[in-house]
């Protein structure tokens, strides 16, 4: 499980993502890079980090469930996720 600050913190960098989007491309299509210099570094895209839903797990995550692989894994071994099965040849 991740620290509950890290994951407080992925959710406030989004949140500022989201806040400053629209300013952040008009200034960009502007070229205006001083104005984008002083918008805060945590409303850039490229500072989030994708992190399982339930554990809050930074590596191994699985963009198509947005969960980690072993979460993952230990759903579809339960059958909670519908249309997995393990695979046997």
């Amino acid at each position: 499980m991740a620290k509950e600050s890290m994951k407080a913190r992925e959710i406030k960098r989004q949140k500022l993502v989201d806040k400053y989007a629209e300013k952040r491309a008009r200034y960009k299509a502007e070229g205006n890079y001083e104005a984008l210099n002083k918008l805060p570094r945590n409303s850039s895209q490229v500072r989030l980090h994708n992190r399982c839903s339930l554990t809050g797990r930074p590596k191994g995550y699985m963009r198509q469930f947005g969960i980690s692989r072993i979460v993952f894994r230990e759903m579809a071994s339960s059958g909670l996720i519908p249309g997995i099965k393990k695979a046997s040849w």
